[in-house]
């Protein structure tokens, strides 16, 4: 188990590790073979995206042809999961769909990428999430997405003792019940927890926050939650609510975090860009498994930072994750970083 200490993962002198837990056995869709894997709950949005390429976007409404069209899966919580799943991590999803067509692609689609979904509710008559999304020839997106107000939001049926067998949890604020009771039994346990920082609850950030260890931000969403003033003062108003490191992810600007004892930035890696979909998931995914392998936050980052960087090469948000043995040999490429 991972200890909730100022000490785990803040040093880069630190140089911790932990202690490979047995396997999970019988997990659905996990892979074989991976008894000293490390095992990341993830908590939040899975979603069906339908994504079109194109050229540029209009300067005014009109009709535009697709260069490209794909239908993927998507949400910030799943797109993490597979991303540990393909670095190879253990990944269980927690997360609703609706017991629909697009439901049963979400839950096919992380089966295939060896995702734990028996905690994949698919809840009868309700809708499946899903996006739209437009990507210009810089990479750049707009996303039009659909959630199912009347999903149900109760967690009763969450096997909260599996908890303590996690190495870190992950949530986004989408299912904000759901990561609330997740990330009090983490606190509880012992287990670290990373938080997916997005646009759309800032009410509720406050309460989270207090139950968070990493807190990793969108720009967008680090200026709603602490508008005024550098991205640096609005970090340190972040760990002045309870969080042991507090970043922001800023695209091509790289990240740039903040902690009790200091701080630091990052270059992003440099990459021909098609598509910046998902980007923010790979990092979270990424980063809550190097943490959870004992390596310093430093260290998570630019391997998160990487693994993002690789994401953006394809089009979707999960066709150009890397495997481990791809995002080493990048990172081997780029020692000079």
């Amino acid at each position: 188990m991972l200890p909730r200490n100022a000490d785990f993962a803040l040093s880069a002198a630190a140089g911790i590790v932990v202690a490979g837990k047995p396997g999970f056995i019988g997990n659905e869709g996990a892979g074989k073979g991976m008894a000293l894997a490390k095992r990341i709950i993830c908590v939040g949005h899975a979603a069906l995206d339908r994504i079109y390429r194109i050229d540029a976007f209009p300067p005014e409404p009109t009709k535009v042809r697709a260069l490209e069209h794909v239908e993927a899966g998507g949400g910030m919580a799943a797109n993490a999961a597979v991303a540990i799943a393909r670095l190879d991590g253990k990944a269980e999803l927690w997360s609703r769909t609706g017991d629909d067509a697009a439901g049963a692609v979400i839950r096919a689609g992380l089966k295939a990428e060896r995702v734990d979904v028996r905690c994949l509710q698919a809840f009868e008559g309700a809708r499946s999430s899903t996006s739209a999304i437009i990507v210009d020839g810089k990479g750049e997106r707009l996303i039009v997405g659909q959630r199912d107000a009347g999903m149900p939001s109760g967690t009763s049926w969450l096997p909260l003792e599996r908890v303590k067998e996690a190495d870190a949890v992950l949530g986004d604020l989408r299912w904000l019940e759901g990561l609330r009771t997740v990330f009090s039994r983490a606190r509880k346990e012992g287990v670290p927890t990373v938080l997916d920082g997005d646009l759309g609850a800032r009410e509720a950030l406050g309460g989270i926050l207090k139950l968070t260890d990493y807190a990793i931000f969108s720009a967008p969403a680090l200026r709603e939650f602490a508008p005024g003033g550098s991205d640096r003062e609005r970090l340190e108003h972040v760990l002045s609510l309870g969080p042991l490191h507090a970043g922001v992810t800023l695209g091509r600007q790289g990240y740039l975090w903040r902690e009790r004892e200091g701080g630091g930035a990052l270059p992003a890696f440099s990459v021909s860009v098609t598509d910046t979909t998902g980007a923010g998931d790979a990092f979270h995914g990424a980063f809550a498994l190097m943490l959870a392998e004992g390596r310093p936050a430093t260290e998570a980052a630019r391997l998160a930072a990487a693994t993002a960087a690789l994401k953006c090469t394809r089009l979707g948000s999960r066709a150009g994750l890397p495997t481990r043995a791809e995002l080493d040999a990048f990172v081997a490429s780029n020692a000079s970083r």
